[in-house]
């Protein structure tokens, strides 16, 4: 009997770990960067692109599916920043359905703060930290591409360069980069070919580029290209020199990032202790951590620590934030 347990023990376990490979394989075969690289090579021979990679002719982006919506929307400031920061995070989706998920996290905080007895400026101040749970994450993925996109810079220098001392002319390596180079880097130039096409002249068409990736670096190559077409020089050997500017500078900040590491932690620790104690005390002893709201001088208590909370959490922003 026990013999055939261990045997059985043995079997499941190999049946596991062959299951997790084979899932993992399929997941590599079907959705990772070689099988993502070798579709889009295979849309682009057949003469197409992909959905999402598409622009459309109009200057204008739509930000509603309905047309009433759409010029509401576009006479609305704030939804042109946050369409900015969609099109800035790599994000397919539209500034209805953005605000429409804010407006529902900010219900949902509201509803979850009901089932404590907290003051009505608690409340609000909880359900607009979760109402503005979608621009964190927006943010979040917009400094993530962006720093994908930086670390993409040298190569792609360099690959325009190359391409640009076999011959080829600036808008066939647009095309060549776009079609070569990996996500999200190589999408960027697709889209500033496709203007190109469209009848967009160069020069705005890469500043179109610069305002999707507000990155320095990228700005410096872009004022490069457009100085050596008005009035000549050998790009090459510019973009060969910028390219190894910004391998320096990213060098640099790698350091500066490693040295700071400490004091970041601290900071995050800081500025989230007094909120994690105050939820903690709120969960198992209400009644003692309630005289801050109940009692006046407790009230009183509350807005100081909060303010010196917000001149703290500054203060350690500034202090951790070092820019190269």
């Amino acid at each position: 009997m026990d013999a055939l347990f261990y045997g059985f023990t043995v079997f499941l376990f190999a049946a596991v770990i062959l299951g997790i490979e084979a899932v993992y394989l399929w997941w590599m075969g079907t959705h990772g960067k070689a099988a993502q690289r070798i579709s889009r090579r295979l849309q682009i021979m057949s003469g197409g692109v992909g959905r999402s990679e598409r622009i459309s002719i109009l200057k204008q982006r739509r930000f509603s599916a309905n047309e009433a919506a759409d010029r509401l929307l576009h006479q609305w400031p704030l939804a042109h920043r946050v369409d900015r920061l969609l099109v800035q995070s790599g994000s397919r989706y539209a500034v209805e359905h953005f605000l429409l998920a804010s407006g529902f996290c900010f219900l949902l905080g509201l509803g979850l703060s009901a089932r404590w007895p907290l003051p009505l400026p608690v409340r609000l101040a909880f359900a607009l930290l979760f109402g503005a749970a979608p621009v964190m994450l927006a943010r979040r993925a917009r400094a993530r591409r962006l720093v994908r996109i930086e670390e993409q810079l040298p190569e792609a220098a360099d690959f325009i360069a190359r391409a640009l001392r076999a011959g080829h002319s600036f808008t066939n390596v647009l095309q060549i980069v776009g079609t070569e180079l990996s996500e999200p880097l190589s999408g960027e130039f697709r889209i500033a070919r496709e203007e190109i096409n469209y009848g967009v002249p160069m020069s705005e068409a890469l500043h179109n580029m610069a305002n999707r990736i507000p990155l320095t670096d990228l700005r410096y190559l872009i004022i490069a290209v457009l100085i050596q077409r008005e009035s000549g020089g050998n790009l090459a050997e510019i973009l060969g020199n910028i390219s190894l500017i910004i391998r320096g500078r990213l060098k640099l900040a790698g350091q500066v990032r490693v040295l700071s590491a400490e004091g970041r932690m601290s900071a995050w620790i800081l500025g989230a202790l007094p909120f994690v104690v105050a939820l903690m005390m709120t969960i198992l002893n209400p009644k003692y951590i309630s005289l801050l709201w109940t009692d006046p001088v407790g009230t009183k208590l509350l807005w100081v620590a909060s303010g010196m909370i917000v001149f703290g959490v500054l203060w350690l922003r500034k202090i951790i934030h070092i820019r190269v």
